[in-house]
């Protein structure tokens, strides 16, 4: 796959998922922008794949509609960045936590779209990253399933409304990102084990093998509306 000459921007690039997709296009041969709200970060994923950083919060308008004035276009765009809250039972989990999720991840990743929809190329591609929660019935993370559900929801009508531009997601199962930085390391480890013993694959993800699907599907011009699993099996109801 040959992406030289063309121009990615991944937003939420500075770490995990989104420095992982990042560094699969620059290898590829794209010129690659990453924005994120941590310049430390997005600064030293940008020195490494040989980019170009920019310090956006993508859930202020104001910042988006700076960061698109200049006019560059771009041929791929993968919203990478997530909400944050979202996890508990319905019991523990505060509704404030789960707005915040919506506000962050699902209107987030609307306005960036809107915002960017005018710098995109013709024929550009658009990648939003959900995750397998939103169809894999665990327990606790009914938060989790409506903000991602959410997101997938949005697919297939973007596909048809903004064509020829393509538009699709990648689903990850349980990845091992910073995303669990909350957990101690010892918690960290028992909820990897624990996932690692119920899916098919029997261990968790690497940022590096969703990064793989989302250049496969920015790169292939055919596919448009479809939400790709990369959950080790987690997508299959007696897995998890």
């Amino acid at each position: 796959m040959d992406f030289k000459g063309q121009t990615a921007l991944v937003i939420g690039g500075g770490s995990g998922i989104g420095a992982a997709t990042a560094a699969r296009f620059a290898e590829l041969g794209a010129s690659v922008v990453v924005t994120g709200r941590r310049a430390g970060v997005l600064t030293a994923t940008a020195e490494k794949i040989g980019g170009e950083w920019a310090a956006v919060d993508a859930t202020d308008a104001t910042a988006l509609a700076a960061f698109f004035a200049d006019g560059r276009r771009y041929d791929h765009l993968v919203l990478a960045f997530s909400g944050g809250k979202g996890f508990g039972t319905v019991a523990d989990l505060p509704v404030a936590d789960l707005r915040e999720a919506f506000e962050a991840k699902v209107f987030g990743h609307f306005a960036a779209l809107k915002a960017a929809q005018g710098n995109l190329t013709e024929h550009a591609s658009v990648t939003f990253i959900s995750a397998i929660s939103a169809r894999a019935g665990m327990p606790g993370t009914a938060g989790l399933a409506a903000v991602n559900g959410a997101i997938e929801a949005m697919v297939p009508p973007l596909a048809a409304e903004l064509a020829p531009v393509r538009v699709n997601a990648i689903s990850p199962g349980v990845i091992d990102t910073e995303w669990w930085s909350a957990l101690g390391e010892e918690e960290r480890a028992a909820t990897f084990d624990f996932y690692a013993a119920k899916l098919p694959a029997k261990r968790v993800g690497r940022a590096d093998e969703v990064a793989a699907a989302v250049v496969a599907l920015a790169g292939n011009t055919y596919v448009t509306g479809s939400i790709l699993e990369v959950a080790g099996g987690g997508h299959i109801p007696a897995a998890v």
